[in-house]
């Protein structure tokens, strides 16, 4: 009987590190069928970046509709009877929150992208609520907020989900 030598088990192939021109290891490329890349997380900076914006103007939208309410046209007969008044505490409320969240999302914090979704929706609503006092920028700013929701929805960096 003739002894074989030992042989070790093939260890699985390594994929040599991706150098960029830098000669620095790069980042790897996310998983196929998972939204990320450069592309998504420049789509949450500027998300985070659209709701300070998004935050400080509505700041000045409230400050304007209290000071003086003849900034805004009267509206005769609308549904959703509230005084410029009103909108102007609700815009203030909402800016200031909207300040806060925005600069949680730029440094991160998960609990921000959560509150984002959600304050970007209730955003959504009350700027459509606005719409006969200001149509063209209630229909911009329901865009910008369909656009914050999606990039904090699909930015790469969310938390593993549980299976049970």
């Amino acid at each position: 009987m003739t002894q074989q030598p030992h042989r070790t088990p093939p260890s699985t192939p390594t994929t040599p590190p991706v150098w960029d021109q830098g000669h620095q290891q790069a980042e790897p490329a996310p998983p196929p069928g998972r939204p990320g890349g450069e592309w998504a997380t420049g789509g949450l900076v500027f998300a985070g970046v659209l709701m300070l914006v998004n935050g400080v103007l509505a700041i000045l939208q409230g400050i304007s509709a209290l000071a003086a309410d003849d900034v805004y046209d009267r509206i005769g007969d609308y549904i959703y009877k509230i005084s410029l008044t009103g909108w102007g505490w609700i815009m203030l409320v909402l800016g200031a929150v909207l300040v806060g969240v925005g600069y949680g999302v730029l440094k991160g914090a998960w609990w921000a992208r959560m509150t984002g979704i959600f304050l970007a929706s209730a955003a959504m609503v009350l700027h459509f609520l606005f719409l006969p006092y200001q149509p063209v920028w209630s229909g911009i700013m329901i865009a910008v907020d369909f656009f914050v929701i999606w990039a904090l929805a699909t930015a790469p960096g969310a938390p593993p989900r549980r299976t049970a």
